[in-house]
């Protein structure tokens, strides 16, 4: 492709990309998710944290389905304001009782209700919720309503596989990870520090 063609070509893009900036105006917080059956949903909801983070933004943490093992996002982002709440019974497949669970998730949602009405919290990252939702562990009803009644300018991620279609509906923002291939199903170990 000549020059000449490439800069008509390029000068058409940008013009779209203008136009698109400019017909934006709203400002408000978002919903975001993160969903699909391929890795990365929960590498994508903190890195969107935590670049808000880097931006000042104030972040809060709410880890359903997480076990007690060390966990670097949050030695990463602890220490610069952000609040963690991680449900800490580990993967449902692991402890085997519902009730238990289901326990520990109306728990752990009381503390993301909290953060739900937070105004000094510019970003919720709802690590896993969706799980608790296709579990029967949490009141879908409910948690619709808790973001529906959200502060205005605070934006929330959800991360998680299943994601329930009315949640779906009212997300501003959906990205679906597809799994291509992944180290694991060959054999190789999870690692610390790449993989959690």
């Amino acid at each position: 492709m000549d020059a000449k063609r490439h800069q008509q070509r390029q000068q058409r893009l940008k013009e779209q990309v203008d136009a698109r900036i400019s017909a934006a105006t709203e400002r408000r917080g978002i919903l975001m998710i993160f969903t699909g059956n391929g890795k990365g949903k929960t590498t994508a909801g903190f890195g969107t944290l935590t670049r808000a983070v880097g931006h000042g933004l104030r972040a809060a943490v709410v880890q359903f389905i997480k076990g007690q093992w060390p966990n670097g996002e949050r030695q990463l982002l602890e220490p610069h304001g952000v609040e963690f709440q991680v449900m800490a019974t580990g993967f449902t497949w692991e402890t085997q009782n519902r009730e238990l669970d289901r326990s520990a998730a109306r728990d752990t949602w009381r503390h993301a209700q909290r953060m739900l009405a937070d105004a000094s919290l510019d970003v919720v990252l709802l690590d896993e919720l969706t799980y608790m939702i296709s579990f029967d562990y949490l009141d879908r009803e409910e948690v619709i309503a808790a973001l529906a009644a959200r502060p205005a300018g605070q934006t929330v991620i959800i991360t998680g596989r299943g994601c329930h279609r009315a949640l779906l509906a009212m997300a501003d923002t959906v990205s679906e990870m597809r799994p291509v291939k992944h180290a694991f199903d060959a054999g190789v170990m999870a690692q610390q520090g790449i993989d959690w």
